[in-house]
């Protein structure tokens, strides 16, 4: 038997994923019902501050600048500190801030909470990245990945009729049903620091439940991996964080993002739109994110599914921009309408499990900052949509144009992507060439 494999290595991952996913879906439910309650929170909040649809979503765009401005550093403090500690730090002060803005007097005071609650939560989602490299060997990761999208899902899933529930408290104690929203999702978030610092396993080498044998070779396994990409390794910050490759999958996580938290940003409006109680509100839109959980799960349970970049990640593109289109078209009957969205959930979700596999030219020195870098510069595409998205409504009037905006926008991310995996092809078979004649040299 060869020193780098083991009988039972299907029962190590199986372990590994036991003790270490579900914690880190945890973590990413709490924090997806976080960025969710924005959306329901609107539905009363205008009214109660004042403010216009693009003022509103000045301000729950400037989340994702916070976000942007301190992930990297968050991620290097990661590197540094361990998930534990760092991890349960994010969880609490986002909690806090989040409780802060149910007490929100003014226009200054939510623009300031929303980028503080950014600046707050950055370096999660790179972060469960990050520590995920640290457990997984290349081929099980997409399926990590995709529990962590499911978890986004599941999170939609729980939170749309749990806002929806909230904002029907209107009037109790004192408190609008958007103060509600805000209690209803600060207070889990400070609960959860406690079984993360009890329970979250920090790094292989000081894993309890493997053996030394186990141990051993997965560590052996995430070395040689990382030995065997050696030579096209990142491996400095400063590079990875200037590095094409690194900008140019920003990018195309920047549209997936501008599509993906523009839609999830209007989809109760659209929803309201049909004439629903704020409660029912919540349940119908309950339905795409429980289809996309079913259509990932399908995805995600054989890797070969998630192998092909352009059928994973510039088709769903399209058929995203495609849907997007014939929703707004069928805007008047919303069983049509609502089907594309459904459709268009379950395309835009079902990319990234496919999309972080392309990362691996990130060495191990450079994968804390060079994943984070990616995130928080696509997170702009967040910034762009929630701002877009509500001014073109207050352009036009009409609820179904952002949804014109978002298929457009979408279809120009899918001809961006297939350029982009085009480069990154002609990259890599460039760096084959040029070792294989460095062998040849020697």
């Amino acid at each position: 038997m060869k020193t780098n494999t083991i009988e039972n290595e299907d029962a190590i991952i199986k372990k590994v994923t036991m003790k270490v996913v579900p914690l880190m879906i945890m973590l990413y439910v709490i924090a997806y019902i976080d960025r969710q309650n924005i959306g329901f929170a609107k539905l009363q909040m205008i009214d109660s501050l004042g403010l216009s649809e693009t003022a509103f979503g000045l301000g729950a765009s400037l989340f994702f600048i916070g976000y942007l401005i301190f992930e990297v550093p968050s991620n290097i403090f990661l590197h540094k500190i361990g998930p534990r500690i760092w991890f349960a730090r994010i969880m609490g002060t986002w909690g806090i801030i989040t409780l802060l803005l149910s007490f929100t007097t003014n226009t200054t005071v939510f623009y300031i909470l929303r980028f503080l609650i950014g600046a707050a939560e950055a370096g999660l989602y790179p972060g469960l990245l990050y520590y995920m490299t640290q457990w997984f060997p290349l081929k099980s990761r997409p399926k990590v990945v995709g529990y962590l999208i499911m978890a986004s899902l599941m999170a939609n899933l729980i939170g749309a009729p749990l806002n929806g529930a909230l904002l029907s408290l209107n009037g109790a104690m004192g408190l609008e049903g958007w103060q509600w929203i805000f209690i209803g999702t600060g207070i889990p978030a400070i609960l959860f620091i406690i079984p993360v610092l009890l329970f979250l396993p920090e790094k292989p080498e000081t894993a309890k439940f493997l053996s030394e044998k186990e141990k051993s070779w997965l560590l052996n396994v995430l070395q040689q991996e990382r030995d065997s990409h050696q030579d096209h390794n990142v491996s400095g910050v400063l590079k990875a964080l200037t590095d094409v490759r690194v900008l140019l999958l920003a990018l195309v996580l920047g549209f997936i993002s501008f599509g993906a938290y523009g839609l999830s940003y209007w989809m109760p409006t659209i929803v309201k739109g049909f004439g629903v109680t704020n409660m029912n509100n919540g349940l119908i839109n309950m339905i795409p994110w429980l289809m996309a959980i079913l259509w990932l799960w399908w995805l995600t349970r054989k890797a070969e599914r998630t192998a092909s970049p352009v059928w994973n990640i510039a088709l769903p593109m399209f058929i995203a921009a495609i849907f997007l289109t014939a929703s707004a078209w069928f805007i008047a009957n919303p069983y049509v309408s609502f089907f594309a969205i459904t459709i268009v959930v379950m395309a835009i979700f079902s990319i990234q499990p496919c999309f972080w596999n392309l990362t691996r030219f990130l060495g191990s020195s450079a994968a804390a900052a060079g994943l984070a870098a990616i995130n928080s510069l696509a997170n702009l595409g967040g910034f762009f949509s929630q701002n877009a998205v509500p001014a073109v409504r207050d352009l036009t009037g009409s609820t179904g144009a952002p949804m014109y905006f978002l298929g457009g926008c979408m279809a120009i991310g899918g001809v961006v992507t297939l350029l982009v995996i085009r480069f990154l092809r002609k990259r890599e078979s460039l760096e084959n060439e040029r070792i294989h004649t460095k062998i040849a040299s020697h």
